[in-house]
């Protein structure tokens, strides 16, 4: 190209290196301003090559893809597409431990008929991480210029000599205009029935740019001039676009693995990192898998342990609130609604505030120090028989927090098959929801005992009750992989960050995030929940407003105590009424009517299960002093004499509530991801139904 002034796109995903390429290439000569519409800064900057050629490099903002998530890449596609700049060709940064990831772009930027140059960067690192490039062959199956460099270091290691330096660099952008860069889409087959209607108006057009207007047309309506009104105006049926996106970056994954595995070798051996030293370790088949299972054991202990103190300081706080409320308050109906039911219903949020921190902590930390993706990688192996890729495990261990994100992050698997039943057994995933109510009951049934010093039973109870959550989900996976059939080829594709240094700050947000969503999202339905089942405890019929009369005439006076007066009119209010209603079927499970208006109640959220116990244990309660685990600890039945919590019920609840659905949100978000109610019907038969079952043989067994 005889063109004696260039416009140079620099291009690359985020955290390539890119910037430090451009400050390298283009030293002090540098502009800074602002992308129309949009406060994203435009940086561009000149250089003159040996021939006298005046070059400006104008630097995008970093991108995974032209089908942008961001304000910031909607500047790269936007520039592309309508090249207000001009642009002649685009040099393209990649990182050189990511380089998989990295070509996706590229590929792109290839289909869109750019001249592109590809410089992949920190090669300095290379030797550390044991890999070793093929540049020559890299070049040849690409069929453009590449270069090794070092942005850090300012040189290269390019296989010809001189050829590796910025200097060097610079002087091969012309050469990016000798070549004719190969086209990926026009054989991937998924332009679609409107853009085949389209592109024989369009016969000079580029097909991946009429793509690109196609799918991405709500972001160009205002910016697209009237030659592409045609396309803009074409029906966009977001649900096939989506399955049609997702079918070209596993096509383009595809044509990027055949090049890297003869250009591309890792050889871990050789590895001489800190990363690689660890990983030879942390993802071993079998230590490696060892090692993750040590670490949420001792999660789970620190989370009992730790939060134990605050957990009762909260509970005393609250209890010794009411005790003083009721003492200095009149005593009418309002001072009732304020203690038994508002105050009640905080305490049962924020009593596990703790040990929600706590695990929220421990999952920021390990994700923040690059161990998550480690866990992805190492469940792969593990999740293939049961029909689930390691991409599952983000669903799954996302599903530890909330079911309702979690089935939505299923969508990033690109096997329809295995995302479906992703979706589908993510609820038997115990989620934050549930700690609450696993926390009370073991504290009832199981003794605060240590072993070794430092091994907590409280804890080994939780860590096994999560763990029987997740195997639960993988046999339901199982057999659901051996009834549904997919016509996609299976693709396994991940990156490995570095470890490093967690940042406390996202550490924080993350947490914080997190514990907010439970105070403010399930705090308003446990304190509705708790004033409503209020009402329904401190209001009745006959044998409710005249209760001492009948409890004169129906029981012996040497029951005659006030516990016993205030046990009767709770079972003849409302609340009771309902309960006694449904006792019936959970009876054989060793539930009494109390605990059957907890489960009914959790349907909405699970956490409202102790938040019930707590109203119906408050209203009428003789002694104000006693906090709700002495309260239902000290629960007897009025027939049997025998506590209502006895080992045999304490494991049944347990059980029920590992196996049980009980989330409205989440069926609702399994039917806005499948479109259909097929799918959220099965998962709540089959999950209560199990849970009812599993619960039934243990009281039986062990009562």
């Amino acid at each position: 190209m005889s063109k004696k002034k260039l416009k140079i796109a620099l291009v690359g995903n985020p955290n390539t290196g890119k910037t430090s390429l451009f400050n390298k290439l283009t030293g002090l000569h540098k502009k800074i301003g602002n992308y129309p519409g949009i406060t994203v800064n435009r940086v561009s900057g000149t250089f003159k090559l040996d021939d006298g050629t005046e070059v400006e490099l104008i630097d995008l903002p970093g991108t995974y893809s032209l089908h942008p998530t961001s304000k910031d890449e909607e500047v790269v596609l936007k520039e592309l597409l309508t090249n207000r700049e001009g642009i002649d060709g685009v040099l393209m940064v990649a990182d050189v431990n990511n380089l998989k990831r990295n070509l996706i772009l590229l590929t792109e930027l290839q289909d869109l008929g750019y001249p592109v140059m590809l410089a992949i960067n920190m090669c300095d690192e290379m030797a550390k991480k044991g890999i070793r490039i093929d540049v020559e062959k890299l070049q040849e199956l690409l069929q453009i210029p590449v270069i090794l460099v070092s942005a850090k270091k300012s040189k290269g290691n390019g296989e010809r000599k001189g050829k590796g330096k910025i200097h060097q660099m610079r002087e091969m952008l012309p050469e990016i205009f000798k070549f004719s860069s190969k086209k990926y889409f026009e054989y991937y087959g998924l332009t679609g029935t409107n853009i085949d209607f389209i592109k024989p108006d369009f016969p000079q057009e580029n097909t991946y740019k009429l793509w690109l207007l196609y799918t991405e047309q709500d972001k160009f309506k205002s910016l697209i001039d009237a030659h592409y009104k045609q396309i803009l105006e074409l029906p966009l049926d977001h649900s096939i676009v989506k399955r049609l996106l997702q079918k070209e970056v596993v096509k383009r994954y595809r044509d990027i693995n055949h090049i890297l595995k003869e250009t591309y070798h890792i050889d871990k051996r050789k590895a001489t990192g800190l990363t690689e030293r660890i990983d030879r370790i942390l993802l071993h088949k079998i230590w490696g898998i060892l090692i993750f299972v040590l670490i949420m054991f001792l999660v789970f202990q620190a989370i009992f342990t730790w939060a134990s103190i605050p957990m009762d300081w909260i509970d005393n706080f609250f209890s010794q609130t009411n005790i003083y409320l009721k003492a200095n308050l009149p005593d009418n109906q309002l001072t009732a609604l304020l203690t038994d039911g508002i105050l009640s219903g905080i305490a049962g949020v924020l009593i596990f505030v703790p040990q929600i921190t706590l695990l929220f902590l421990f999952i920021a930390l390990l994700e923040e120090m690059g161990y998550m993706s480690r866990i992805v990688f190492l469940m792969d192996r593990l999740m293939q028989p049961f029909g689930l890729s390691g991409k599952s495990v983000v669903p799954l261990l996302s599903g530890t927090a909330c079911a309702v994100p979690a089935i939505m992050s299923a969508r990033t698997i690109e096997n329809s098959k295995e995302r479906l039943i992703s979706m589908l057994v993510t609820p038997f995933i115990t989620c934050s929801a549930r700690l609450p109510v696993y926390t009370i009951i073991i504290a009832l049934i199981i003794p605060k005992e240590e072993s070794f010093g430092f091994i907590n039973l409280q804890g080994l109870v939780l860590f096994g009750l999560y763990f029987l959550g997740f195997a639960s989900a993988l046999l339901a996976a199982f057999i659901l992989s051996k009834f549904l059939t997919s016509k996609y080829k299976r693709y396994f594709i991940l990156e490995m960050p570095e470890y490093k240094a967690p940042i406390l700050k996202n550490v924080w947000i993350t947490v914080w995030d997190n514990v907010k969503a439970f105070m403010f999202g399930a705090g308003k339905i446990i304190v509705a929940f708790s004033i409503i089942l209020w009402f329904l405890a401190t209001h009745g019929g006959p044998k409710f407003k005249d209760a001492q009369k009948y409890f004169q005439t129906e029981k012996s006076a040497h029951t005659n105590t006030p516990s016993d007066l205030s046990s009767y009119k709770l079972e003849h209010s409302y609340l009771g009424q309902m309960g006694k209603t449904i006792e019936p079927v959970l009876k054989p499970l060793g539930y009494d009517w109390k605990i059957g208006i907890a489960i009914i109640t959790s349907f909405a959220a699970r956490e409202v299960f102790v938040s019930t116990l707590s109203t119906i244990y408050s209203v009428g309660a003789n002694d104000d002093d006693q906090l709700l685990r002495e309260r239902m600890a000290s629960e007897r039945n009025l027939v049997t004499g025998q506590k209502t919590f006895t080992f045999a019920v304490g494991i049944s609840l347990l059980l029920f509530y590992v196996f049980a659905m009980q989330c409205f949100s989440t069926l609702a978000t399994l039917r806005n991801e499948t479109k259909t109610w097929k799918w959220p019907v099965l998962v709540f038969v089959y999950m209560t139904g199990t849970a009812y079952i599993t619960a039934l043989m243990a009281y039986q067994f062990l009562k």
